[in-house]
């Protein structure tokens, strides 16, 4: 009988440990990387085939904006642009000839000086010649002084038109995470502004459990700390999975609201996020607990 007892009270007092070790160390929820795509330019929704739930990769078409306005005004630049080369040649044509001038000029002066030597020619007609090449020299830098102001009007072009390539790349919009859609803001047809924003984007393939524990459970956690990370599978089962700590608050708050019992609430706790892999299970905003 009391061989009995004592197998009893063992049984017991596994039972006991066993529960107890299987008990979770902290509850919270589940939080995905989310990301809201905006348009980053204005136009017509022309195509938007994305809905929620799709898995979308990093670079992935999400929406295309209609881009004929910007089309229309890059020609417009592009006639622009034509007008000021044109300007440009002309003042180029313009220097060849005084260049040319200028040289006929200097083999009469050559000619004129030898005849001055040899008093067949005046001082004077030397001297004219010569000022006419001046006035010629500064013709040109003059002209040259024009070119570059026409050749500013040709950069500011070049600016314009960049910027227009660039708001046509930007007409593309394109996913700048690997994740599925969970929300979506437009339709196709709709008018998009900039900074409209089209769809949210979650990265379910990694995904944080962010826990609270007391300030008796802090000194067993440490960053990079393996744990077990568990979610309810049917009314009395859990599946598992290996997470790790990847943040621990430096300050103590008070239990959120979300916490259950009044008197839970206005204890002080730290809170602690855990990374984890998902395969799909987890969901954001799904409770989740952590054994440490």
């Amino acid at each position: 009988m009391k061989t009995r007892s004592l197998i009893l009270i063992a049984a017991i007092i596994l039972t006991g440990c066993k529960s107890k070790t299987n008990q979770a160390d902290a509850f919270g929820n589940f939080e995905a990387t989310e990301v809201i795509v905006s348009a980053e330019t204005s136009g017509r929704i022309l195509n938007f085939d994305v809905t929620e739930g799709v898995n979308v990769d990093s670079g992935g078409i999400l929406a295309i904006l209609d881009t004929t306005l910007f089309h229309l005004q890059k020609n417009e630049i592009d006639a622009g642009m034509k007008g000021v080369r044109t300007r440009i040649n002309s003042i180029d044509a313009q220097n060849a000839i005084l260049v040319q001038q200028i040289a006929n000029l200097n083999v009469n002066i050559t000619r004129i000086g030898n005849m001055v030597k040899d008093d067949a020619a005046t001082k004077k007609q030397y001297d004219d010649l010569t000022g006419q090449v001046a006035v010629l020299e500064k013709q040109i830098a003059a002209n040259n002084v024009q070119k570059v102001s026409v050749a500013d009007e040709l950069a500011v072009y070049r600016s314009k038109k960049a910027t227009l390539n660039e708001q046509v790349v930007r007409s593309i919009i394109k996913s700048p995470i690997k994740g599925t859609v969970i929300e979506k803001y437009a339709e196709a047809g709709e008018m998009a502004t900039v900074g409209k924003p089209m769809v949210k984007i979650a990265d379910l393939s990694f995904i944080k459990l962010k826990v609270y524990v007391s300030g008796a459970q802090l000194p067993g956690i440490k960053t990079g700390q393996k744990c077990t990370v568990r979610v309810d599978n049917g009314k009395k089962g859990y599946s598992t999975f290996e997470g790790t700590v990847s943040y621990i608050s430096g300050k103590a708050e008070f239990t959120p609201k979300i916490i259950q019992t009044k008197e839970d609430r206005v204890t002080l706790v730290y809170e602690v996020t855990v990374d984890v892999g998902n395969d799909g299970t987890m969901k954001s905003g799904m409770p989740g607990e952590v054994i440490f």
